[in-house]
């Protein structure tokens, strides 16, 4: 199984997900970035990218929700 992905395919996606999440949250698009990094989750995208980019971004924004709580941020879904 190849597990090495072009890294423009994992910035394009980083960039989605961090787009998506604002919208899900009503927060502006840098927020949502910051708040992201603070809790460690464009680690958890960076790491999981191979299994993250195969689900829905509805899901991947629940997913990344669900860590960033797990860290200790304060947004649910």
């Amino acid at each position: 199984m190849n597990t090495s992905y072009p890294i423009t395919d994992k910035v394009e996606f980083l960039i989605a997900c961090v787009s998506e999440f604002a919208k899900a949250h009503s927060l502006k698009k840098k927020q949502a970035f910051n708040y992201i990094e603070r809790y460690k989750g464009l680690e958890f995208i960076t790491n999981h990218y191979g299994v993250e980019h195969t689900f829905s971004f509805r899901d991947v924004v629940k997913h990344i929700t669900d860590f960033c709580h797990r860290q200790g941020g304060a947004l649910v879904l």
